[in-house]
């Protein structure tokens, strides 16, 4: 039996408000539902299964909230990678259902924050910004849409003028404030939804890795420790996923993601660069993405990776671009750089379903996991209980595996996201 890693060395890790430490699994167990993966999916699929009366075993190789789940740029933001494909799929019939689910988890999230005091920070207010004017063209497009489904007091377009106010740069063309989603402590959030888990009963592992699971009318999850025999199994596992390869193998890529964190900025300097505390991301498809922490910092992130690698020094590579956007920061110690891998899936639609009648899986949320993991612990909860409809409306689209392994598949990867690149720049 190996230990598990730590947390990376993150901002989010030395801020961290709970050291709860969960035993490994040791014996024998046995209950209704069996959760792999102890981030955002796998936690909140269990503590939403707690709530409804389940009897539930979360098994974590590493630490609650050690992946992409604890390590993430921390913003709420509405809808979901893909929605072009379900569309596609379905036809503009499913339009309303998506919009609803885009949102459900900030529903979900907001309603636990309060119901369990989980302190992590939790703000509204973002900004899409652009670059490029097709991009405005695209706000406009979406802030008409917004409005029609009833946001109109949450959504303004900001005019050129009005951004070097609000962000203190140059750098963008215009904006789109949406008010509905916001910012958060990411790996606190996902604590304290496992530090409620486990006061509703839910028994959770840390440090134990799965190492089979044996399909049957009672599936057995095994590991070097023990074993746990379930009514259902729910794979959550996402970039770092492994198991059932025959059934999951190319369809979901890892692609690594990087943040860094300045020292602490004075109260004058964060108002003159962000005096409405918003998360801001923009609209490229290789993207940069920045708030500021609760104490004042400069969260800075972007530059996905789609070959595997990670690059020799995350500040030397990430600083040029904070300084290109931000010079008044240039003089800025850098304290944290971190990063780690998020879960892609080529059509961009989150890969929910099942390898067996008994055994789903939720995973592959291209960028959108806050919001859309919380979306799927519900449906995986709802689908446990035998109601398919939510999660059959992402079952049925067909996804494409790529073949010949994942390093040659996140080859192919990088190339397409190649192109995507060369077109952000044109």
């Amino acid at each position: 039996m190996t230990a598990p890693q730590p947390h990376c060395p993150s901002y989010y890790a030395a801020t961290r408000n709970d050291d709860s430490v969960y035993a490994p699994l040791a014996g024998e167990e046995r209950v209704d539902v069996c959760v792999i993966g102890g981030g955002f999916t796998g936690v909140a699929t269990a503590l939403t299964l707690a709530e409804r009366g389940y009897r539930v075993s979360l098994l974590e190789q590493n630490r609650i909230g050690w992946g992409a789940s604890g390590r993430n740029g921390g913003q709420l933001i509405g809808g979901m990678s893909g929605e072009r494909g379900l569309l596609g799929h379905w036809g503009p019939a499913i339009a309303d259902t998506l919009f609803e689910l885009g949102y459900r988890g900030h529903d979900i999230i907001a309603g636990r924050v309060a119901k369990y005091a989980i302190e992590c920070d939790l703000k509204y207010g973002y900004m899409d910004v652009a670059l490029r004017p097709r991009q405005l063209r695209d706000q406009q497009a979406w802030y008409d849409d917004l409005c029609s489904r009833g946001m109109e007091q949450q959504v303004r377009l900001v005019q050129p003028g009005e951004l070097a106010g609000l962000i203190g740069t140059d750098r963008y063309l215009g904006g789109l404030i949406n008010n509905r989603n916001g910012h958060l402590h990411p790996l606190n959030l996902c604590l304290g939804e496992a530090r409620a888990a486990a006061a509703l009963g839910v028994s959770i592992h840390e440090g134990t890795a799965v190492t089979e699971i044996v399909h049957g009318s009672r599936p057995v999850v095994v590991s070097p420790g023990g074993r746990v025999t379930a009514d259902f199994v729910v794979l959550a596992g996402n970039a770092y996923h492994r198991l059932e390869p025959k059934s999951l193998s190319g369809l979901i890529f890892p692609a690594g993601s990087f943040i860094i964190g300045t020292e602490p900025l004075s109260e004058d300097e964060a108002a003159a660069i962000n005096p409405l505390d918003l998360a801001v991301c923009d609209q490229n498809e290789v993207l940069d993405y920045f708030r500021l922490s609760a104490d004042r910092r400069m969260l800075f992130g972007g530059r996905c990776n789609y070959s595997g690698r990670e690059p020799r020094s995350i500040e030397a590579s990430m600083l040029p671009r904070l300084r290109r956007i931000f010079p008044q920061l240039a003089d800025k110690r850098i304290e944290y750089a971190w990063g780690g891998k998020i879960g892609i899936v080529p059509n961009r639609v989150p890969l929910l379903g099942r390898v067996d009648h008994n055994i789903f899986y939720s995973m592959g949320y291209s960028g959108h996991g806050v919001n859309m993991t919380h979306v799927c612990g519900e449906i995986m909860a709802d689908a446990i209980a035998g109601t398919f409809e939510r999660m059959d409306v992402f079952a049925a689209v067909p996804h494409r595996r790529i073949p010949m392994g994942q390093w040659f598949g996140n080859q192919l990867v990088a190339m397409g996201m190649l192109y995507y690149r060369l077109k952000d720049m044109l």
